[in-house]
């Protein structure tokens, strides 16, 4: 390599660069040579003291503006009191993850396997990664629901550290400071760095990989490339596949624009392949060569493998729709299903926008603006390669997003927030700094005038909410971009008020959002950013509050999503989740709730179910296929009385269902049938045995689609979806085996069958 120049401070530019507008570009199109492969100092050179690492900490590069350490350090603190604010009121938030995290501080080995229950009957339908750090931290401080989800909230605070550094890499302070603002400000990753499914974790990798891949771009050091297949092993362990989405760009990235040979570049990347595969493969080995029958079954499956899961159900039936144990599915270009509409519009539709599009106009203009500024530059330059990855990252995920038509939830775009954000701040200030140019200004223009016409649109989705701001957003964002058209005339405090008013506008959006995220407890399976009835999960035969398309059968109204909702339901408050705070349950009541992602905590259930406790089908005491059951004292102490006397306090069919009393009662409770509870695990002939040794204590009527519900199914990791089992199912086996052999006992509302007092029978 050779030696680069200094780059002037804030600006990633050369040294001495005029960046005044009018000035001859330093690079770009009408520049008379390519851009310059600078490259910042990444240690102190000749004669440069090496700084006590407190004073780096504060003060940043040594080219940096004096001003730009302390924001990043602000932007992380503000990011840290954001996402902390009232986080205990969303309690164990997906009780399913949550039930994992309690056996994996209680068990080594439920630990390893990311078992649902101590005594390691059945696994969660992922990998275990992203409940390591929760069990870690519920081991040291104890069951809360602050243990469980503080270690989501540092997953964002560190994401937002990692893309400003990557960003502030290759750009302006500036720059990283606004990627990382856009970052934290999105409604969903507000959402999912609070709660405890997989996607925190998983975002923070994949904005790990692209940090290394650039890093590995600028000197062509192996490292940095073994490095980001380490994180991308790492993301598969988290939620399998979805990882490996942005590695076709990042790879072809890598190949063409590498500062080092052909042959070195293509063995690099075999090497970063082979950290890829140790990375995630060690514990897929020893899970698939440990004795299936000392082991916990992985669930999910329908062959107690976890390789089955992964290119099954969790693999190419996304992507096609062919999930064994899935129904609904929606078809390509623009059909509908259980899972919403498919097409290039699904991330603006009313299902997805309000959770990710509101910058997204913006980020697709702003990385064409980059690309073209670059279109001369070197092979190698590393502007040009940074919109590359970036924009690759998020162009491969959206459109598999975009097309997939299995299992998608609205929060599975989180994903897409680190390189929204990225693109964001990195064409914003590049294109300031070119704002001499006409095309460059008018660009700039363009995207704020995009972003505030559909933000104003995403604010009319909600018409009560704050009827004012869609109107501030509008006409702020209108008046920005104005004045950034005449950006290289106006004086330069003119130029930035200008610049400035059209960010806060296209900001206040998804900030208004964000904050009606965080002042909102969110549990159960499936939840939504942003206030009631902004995001509705519609096609036909969809969830409760799916709007106009979407509803059970004979669904009432939901205000805020037009109609759809629950059996013969009343009022739901919208974002198409189960409401809460009604005490009604039985079909033909009403039911009121603010419908933001809450739980069926209310007595009661749907049709086929009894009277129990937050029921779902299958009735007393039942959890739902959404969300598990309401736990009263009483059933609480029944189960805890004598339970270290038993393998497990008692079983339940789905585990919702189970997660509910296990977390009541810090006792293992068995998930007959996995998630849905058509699993097939255990067998009918397994669990005769197991309560001929006396291994079960209770078993809790109800619960799970395979329970009650027949050829509905059931789905996973939150939502409907599922063979179409029936009274065939092992759990509906086990269900009528159970009713018609043993003592009923009922207490309150909820009804269990003691396994230790037969009745007769067989």
């Amino acid at each position: 390599m050779t030696t680069q120049p200094d780059t002037s401070p804030g600006t990633g530019l050369p040294a001495g660069t005029d960046t005044s507008p009018g000035s001859a570009p330093a690079w770009g199109p009408a520049a008379s040579t390519p851009p310059p492969e600078h490259t910042p100092p990444m240690a102190p050179g000749p004669g440069e003291p090496d700084r006590p690492f407190a004073r780096r900490v504060w003060s940043g590069r040594p080219e940096d503006p004096h001003w730009a350490r302390p924001a990043f350090l602000g932007l992380l603190l503000a990011t840290a009191v954001l996402y902390l604010y009232g986080l205990s009121a969303s309690g164990y938030a997906n009780s399913f993850y949550s039930a994992a995290v309690q056996a994996g501080s209680q068990s080594w080995k439920a630990f390893f396997f990311g078992s649902l229950d101590s005594a390691n009957a059945i696994t969660v339908d992922k990998p275990p990664a992203s409940l390591w750090p929760m069990a870690l931290s519920v081991r040291i401080f104890g069951l809360s629901s602050w243990a469980i989800l503080v270690p989501e909230v540092l997953m964002g605070v560190a994401t937002v550290g990692v893309l400003y550094a990557a960003v502030r890499r290759r750009f302006s302070a500036a720059a990283g400071l606004i990627a990382g603002a856009v970052l934290a400000l999105t409604p969903v990753a507000a959402l999912m760095f609070r709660f405890n499914n997989p996607d925190a974790m998983l975002a923070l990798l994949m904005t790990v990989t692209v940090y290394c891949v650039i890093r590995g771009l600028e000197d062509g050091r192996t490292k940095w490339l073994l490095w980001a297949g380490v994180a991308v092993g790492l993301a598969f362990l988290t939620k399998t596949l979805q990882a490996f989405l942005i590695l076709p760009p990042l790879a072809v990235l890598y190949a063409v624009c590498a500062p080092v040979t052909v042959r070195r570049r293509f063995a690099q990347l075999g090497l970063s392949a082979a950290a890829m595969v140790v990375a995630g493969g060690w514990w897929v080995a020893i899970v698939e060569l440990w004795p299936a029958s000392s082991r916990p079954y992985i669930g999910g499956s329908q062959n107690n493998s976890f390789l089955e899961l992964t290119f099954g159900y969790n693999g190419l039936g996304r992507i096609n729709g062919d999930e064994t144990g899935s129904v609904g599915g929606g078809g390509g270009g623009g059909g509908t299903g259980m899972w919403g509409e498919t097409g290039w519009n699904r991330m603006f539709n009313s299902e997805i926008g309000s959770q990710i599009s509101w910058l997204l106009p913006a980020a697709l203009i702003l990385l064409v603006g980059g690309l073209v500024l670059t279109r001369r530059a070197k092979r190698t330059d590393l502007v040009r390669s940074s919109f590359l990855a970036w924009g690759g990252a998020l162009l491969t995920t959206a459109l598999v997003f975009s097309y997939m038509a299995g299992i998608f939830h609205q929060y599975y775009t989180v994903a897409l927030a680190p390189y929204i954000a990225a693109l964001v701040g990195m064409g914003a200030t590049v294109l300031w700094e070119e704002r001499g140019r006409v095309w460059a200004s008018l660009t700039l223009a363009g995207a704020v005038t995009a972003t505030a016409a559909w933000g104003y649109v995403l604010l009319n989705r909600t018409p009560d909410y704050l009827p004012w701001l869609k109107w501030l957003v509008l006409v702020g964002g209108l008046t920005g971009a104005l004045g950034l058209v005449f950006a290289a005339r106006l004086d330069r405090r003119l130029a930035l008020a200008a610049a400035g008013l059209g960010f806060v506008a296209a900001l206040a959006g998804p900030t208004a959002y964000s904050l009606s995220t965080v002042d909102t407890g969110h549990t159960g399976s499936i939840v939504t950013a942003g206030p009631a009835g902004a995001s509705m999960m519609g096609g036909r035969g969809g969830f409760p509050g799916g709007g106009t398309r979407g509803g059970f059968p004979g669904g009432g109204q939901n205000p805020g999503n037009g109609t759809g909702g629950m059996p013969n339901a009343g009022q739901g408050g919208g974002n198409f989740q189960p409401p809460t705070g009604g005490t009604g349950g039985l079909p033909g009541q009403s039911r009121q709730g603010n419908g933001n992602g809450q739980s069926w905590n209310r007595q009661g259930g749907m049709p086929g179910g009894g009277t129990g406790e937050g029921g779902m089908p299958g009735g007393g005491g039942a959890g739902g296929l959404l969300n598990g059951a309401s736990v009263g004292s009483a059933a609480e102490a029944l189960l805890s009385k004598n339970a270290g006397d038993y393998t497990w306090a008692a079983a339940a069919i789905g585990s919702q269902n189970s997660a509910s009393y296990q977390l009541a009662t810090g006792k293992p409770v068995m998930a007959i049938g996995g998630f849905n509870g058509t699993d097939p695990s255990p067998t009918l002939a397994q669990f005769k045995k197991y309560v001929t040794d006396g291994k079960i204590h209770y078993f809790i009527s109800g619960g799970g689609m395979g329970g009650g519900m027949g050829g509905m199914g059931g789905g996973r990791e939150g939502g409907t979806g599922g063979a179409a089992s029936g009274t065939t199912s092992t759990s509906s086996q086990i269900s009528s085996w159970v009713t018609a052999n043993f003592k009923k006992v009922t207490v309150g509302s909820a009804t269990f069958y003691d396994l230790t007092q037969p009745t007769g029978g067989s």
